[in-house]
């Protein structure tokens, strides 16, 4: 479905921007001497505002009124940009197509679209830092820009060429069949940009264990009196900083109802309440509990031989040590401590696991 949204708002973008285009030209008749100044940055700026706000509708699917608020900002800075590219291009296909210069057509067209399509690469990927909590990590944020300026300038230059080529066909049919070059080569350039969007937009696929039952806060929290300072006998749920973090509060370290714990994108988390060997520290549970193996988008929660019978998934309880789960989207995970009088378990505690990074604001 994703795939065929990005796509559908490609195509439309583009229509709708050639649409525009041809209203001023010929409507008002504003630059009809110079087509390719009215004509450029009214697709660029349709295309760069719809890809922007096909991302934050897809992001927020059940929130309309608040995809609406965030949009501004994203949009304003779509229109800049579009507007720039679009009028930097016109110019330069203007001057280059002029009959005193002697300078292939395809090539100036190719160039002419790549800026286009850069433009709105550099909007999609700028205007994320105002509708994604992900982006707050530099790392990843100049990561998803520079992806998204490439696949975008790349996905321009195969719609140049595939229109060139269709150009040269249609050349040698009737003329009725040329009225349609220009929609159906734009028609081209924003399916192509709907179809690299859809890839390098697509979520990312770092896991999440967002704590539940058994995570409230019951006492001073370290980190208001000295970030640096950690807890002395272990009393209560921490993580490893040196590989884990929060999704929203980087420099905690305490495991707290309601935080989510960023999980990395491949190796080994243990689970237990060994000191010095858990990077999820749970005290109460047994000193190694169970793995998590992170590897190509999955998670496979392997528990320990001999503590397998204090862990649920779904609530269903494990009935060996061989029960290896691969983890979905929102599984339950539940951990129980050791039993203190043998008859029941003291505390239990739950997260749920995200198999996509999870965005406060998505």
């Amino acid at each position: 479905m994703r795939i065929y949204l990005y796509i559908l708002a490609g195509l439309s973008s583009a229509l709708i921007g050639w649409n525009i285009g041809q209203f001023f030209l010929t409507d008002i008749g504003l630059f009809k001497e110079f087509p390719e100044v009215t004509l450029f940055p009214c697709i660029a700026i349709s295309l760069a505002c719809g890809m922007v706000m096909n991302e934050i509708f897809i992001s927020n699917p059940t929130r309309p009124k608040l995809s609406f608020r965030i949009a501004k900002t994203p949009v304003l800075i779509a229109v800049g940009l579009g507007t720039l590219a679009g009028l930097i291009s016109g110019g330069i296909s203007q001057i280059l197509f002029l009959p005193q210069i002697s300078f292939p057509t395809p090539i100036v067209r190719i160039i002419s679209w790549l800026l286009i399509g850069a433009s709105v690469g550099l909007a999609e990927g700028l205007t994320w830092r105002w509708h994604s909590m992900e982006a707050g990590d530099p790392k990843r944020f100049w990561q998803r820009f520079k992806v998204s300026v490439l696949g975008a300038s790349t996905a321009s230059l195969f719609a140049a060429a595939i229109f060139e080529l269709i150009r040269t066909t249609l050349g040698a049919m009737p003329a009725e069949f040329k009225g349609v070059e220009d929609p159906l080569g734009f028609s081209i350039l924003g399916l192509l940009l709907g179809l690299t969007f859809s890839i390098t937009n697509s979520p990312s696929y770092l896991g999440a264990l967002r704590a539940g039952t058994g995570f409230e806060y019951t006492g001073e929290n370290y980190e208001d009196i000295d970030p640096n300072l950690q807890p002395v006998n272990k009393s209560s749920p921490c993580i490893d900083k040196s590989i884990l973090k929060f999704v929203n509060n980087g420099d905690a370290y305490e495991i707290e109802e309601g935080l989510s714990i960023q999980l990395p994108g491949t190796g080994t988390v243990r689970i237990g309440s060994a000191v010095k060997k858990a990077n999820i520290y749970i005290p109460g549970l047994p000193l190694h509990v169970a793995d998590l193996e992170l590897k190509n988008r999955d998670a496979i929660l392997k528990p320990n031989r001999v503590a397998f019978n204090c862990i649920e998934v779904n609530g269903e309880r494990l009935t060996s040590g061989d029960d290896i789960r691969r983890l979905k989207h929102n599984y339950v995970l539940t951990f129980y401590s050791e039993k203190k009088d043998g008859i029941k378990e003291q505390k239990i505690y739950r997260f749920v696991y995200y198999n996509r990074f999870l965005d406060p604001q998505a």
